[in-house]
């Protein structure tokens, strides 16, 4: 028996309205009744999120699955973890956590069969487990660590600097940096990291982040001593990735604008103060450095190969040599190690390593545990070894060890979940969206199941910014496959499985061929008889959040539940916040009557009209600086007036957490206990 459908708090709609392009043929004044909830520190908007929180919980905490996932979903977070470790300097170094520490904890090693020392554990500085560590950089004599900490989710980052040998902290502390590394001095007496204008006191900041600059930092020294080493106020949204070669030459710099994979590329000496030479002065392509040998720099570049080649760029004489030339697979991360470069390639999202010598030749496969991801390639130009994180589906994150000569991978730390996994199974299928193209997706579930009746099922997706979605292990899904559900993770156009062209495929004017995709594999599910549209969950965050809340409006008929997390949901406001303006990259901008055009027709908050919508959930953090909770705020008011069925809509706000990065493991299991409560109770109830 379906349930009355729920009493909502009384939300004020006002006559706000605003004007686009008028006078052009796709002009149009646009009603926006929400506007006010964008002040996130009013005390309206805060009794907005209070009543809204209320609600969700009476809803939730009386669902009758909750306590007992929350509970298996503890048990199951339970179980030691380590990264792939690094060596620098002479040490090693490793993430690791006994199992629900709330933030990993970062080791220090004589060798990587050493038990070693915590070196820095950001649980201790923090009572919630808030605060946690972002960027961080070991210096070339693994003498020092600076790292940055951000705190309740944000963006900003404050840089600090501990000695290796006694664990102490030195005195400075630089504030105001976003979207940062460190890169060392050769010497190990400071680096060069970014900072962006000090925010306003008060309010959180939602306000455009412009104006990155670049600063050398000296070790034992104020932050108002720091040497201002590059800016441009002629282009505010220009933004720079410093770096500094292993043989400690050359100062690079990457200078990206926006999100696109397109950067400028500059060089100069690490000492000099002369300009930068600028080796790509125009947006046009992508390219990386992966290191150099003397004068030679090696580039990965996108330029004239949508899938990638490696080049030799000699910067003495100009020429540039192809080494790796395009090949039928995204040559997604090369490694320079001793005598040549480790290649990592995605072949239908899946990886492959490769060895190859300096000039490109001698090329030697190298035979990973299976069909899944390699998560880290850690190597040096002079070593001789490499450390690999490998992850699957049905795969804990482990570590090995490559020694280039054997060829080989040598495990290191294999985690020890203490359950048997063979019962499961994931195949590889592809799906054909609306215009013909092959779409692949992955679905995960036990044996018994994935060849049974109809059983409740889980579409997970992202499709945007060149992200790529590749199998990996999240110890909370398996809290969803015990119980009988099917995942399945879709790998649509917009994300860089298959390089720029895939990516391409899916931005601007295209970006309906995401949701084209995405819906094309929910009927696949339905069509080989894995589920049923009403057994059919779909979830994504971020950009993700932008594909659930247009896929519940534009095909409510193919799911039975929604969940969307801090998802980008008003595309007509969203450059006007932090960082949104970098997205118009990938999804144009309102500001433009051609972009305005294109956004119109699928902005999940301007496209709802009163109608019957599948059960929805949406989560955002309320420190949430990069997707601002406005988004979420403004769709779940909308979303609760439009909706004409049944089924709740529910917001769910976090306090204390931003966009996802560093939320605690505690925060994150009580997250995901209310989130697979909710699609349990919802598609069970369905069938009703």
């Amino acid at each position: 028996m379906s349930k009355p459908p729920l009493s909502y708090p009384p939300v004020r709609r006002s006559d706000h309205t605003d004007s686009y392009h008028p006078g052009t043929a796709d002009g149009e004044v646009v009603a926006d009744p929400y506007r006010w909830l964008e002040d996130q520190g009013s005390a309206e908007t805060q009794r907005f999120v209070a009543a809204q929180n209320a609600l969700t919980r009476s809803v939730l905490d009386a669902l009758p699955q909750r306590e007992a996932l929350l509970a298996r979903l503890t048990e199951l977070w339970n179980y030691p973890r380590r990264g792939a470790p690094w060596e620098q300097g002479g040490r090693y170094f490793q993430f690791r956590n006994t199992g629900l520490q709330n933030q990993n904890v970062l080791y220090v090693m004589a060798s990587v069969a050493d038990e070693g020392q915590v070196l820095l554990d950001p649980n201790a500085l923090s009572d919630d487990g808030t605060v946690a560590l972002g960027s961080l950089s070991i210096s070339p004599d693994g003498s020092k660590l600076a790292y940055a900490l951000s705190s309740g989710g944000s963006d900003w980052q404050q840089w600090r600097v501990r000695n290796v040998d006694t664990g102490a902290d030195l005195p400075e502390r630089l504030t105001d940096s976003k979207f940062s590394g460190a890169a060392w001095l050769p010497d190990s007496s400071g680096f060069f990291y970014n900072r962006y204008p000090a925010p306003a006191e008060g309010r959180p900041s939602t306000g455009a982040i412009l104006n990155a600059r670049v600063w050398l930092h000296r070790l034992d020294t104020d932050m108002a001593q720091d040497e201002l080493i590059l800016e441009r106020p002629d282009q505010p949204q220009w933004g720079f990735s410093a770096a500094v070669g292993e043989d400690g030459a050359y100062l690079t710099v990457s200078v990206w604008q926006g999100t696109a994979r397109e950067n400028l590329l500059w060089v100069r000496p690490v000492q000099s103060r002369e300009p930068f030479t600028e080796l790509v002065g125009e947006f046009r392509a992508s390219y990386r450095v992966v290191g150099n040998q003397g004068p030679e720099l090696y580039v990965l570049t996108d330029q004239d190969a949508p899938l990638g080649r490696l080049l030799a760029w000699n910067l003495e004489t100009g020429e540039r040599r192809e080494l790796v030339p395009e090949g039928p697979d995204l040559l997604d991360h090369v490694v320079m190690v001793e005598g040549g470069f480790v290649l990592h390639t995605l072949q239908d999202a899946s990886s492959r390593l490769t060895l190859i010598d300096r000039e490109g030749q001698h090329k030697r496969p190298l035979a990973l545990p299976g069909l899944g991801s390699v998560t880290d390639l850690n190597g040096h130009p002079d070593s001789t070894e490499v450390f690999v994180g490998f992850t699957s589906f049905l795969t804990p994150a482990a570590s090995y060890r490559l020694k280039l000569e054997a060829a080989s991978l040598e495990p290191l730390w294999t985690p020890d979940l203490g359950l048997d996994l063979s019962g499961f199974q994931v195949r590889q299928e592809f799906a054909v969206s609306a215009d013909g193209t092959r779409v692949p997706l992955f679905i995960v579930g036990r044996k018994g199941v994935l060849d049974g009746p109809p059983a409740p099922a889980l579409l997970y997706g992202y499709g945007g910014f060149d992200i790529s979605l590749t199998p990996s292990f999240e110890v909370s899904r398996l809290a969803w496959l015990e119980r009988g559900g099917i995942l399945a993770v879709a790998n649509l156009r917009g994300g860089g499985e298959y390089g720029e062209a895939w990516h391409r495929a899916g931005t601007l004017e295209r970006k309906q061929n995401v949701f084209d995709d995405f819906a094309a594999c929910a009927r696949h599910l339905a069509d080989r008889g894995y589920t049923t549209p009403r057994q059919l969950g779909i979830e994504g965050g971020s950009n993700g959040g932008l594909l659930v809340g247009a896929t519940l409006i534009q095909s409510p008929e193919l799911i039975g539940a929604a969940v969307a997390h801090v998802g980008v949901l008003d595309m007509l406001r969203f450059q006007h916040f932090t960082i949104g303006w970098a997205w118009v990259s990938d999804y144009g901008s309102s500001d433009t009557p051609q972009g305005f055009a294109v956004l119109r027709r699928y902005s999940p908050l301007h496209t709802l009209k009163p109608g019957r919508y599948p059960a929805t959930l949406l989560t955002t953090g309320d420190h949430d600086d990069r997707v601002v909770p406005a988004h979420s705020y403004k769709f779940a008011a909308q979303l609760q007036h439009d909706q004409t069925g049944d089924a709740p809509v529910l917001l769910r706000v976090q306090t204390r957490a931003g966009h996802g990065a560093g939320k605690p493991a505690r925060l994150i299991i009580e997250e995901k206990a209310d989130v697979y409560a909710f699609l349990f109770a919802q598609l069970a109830a369905a069938l009703d």
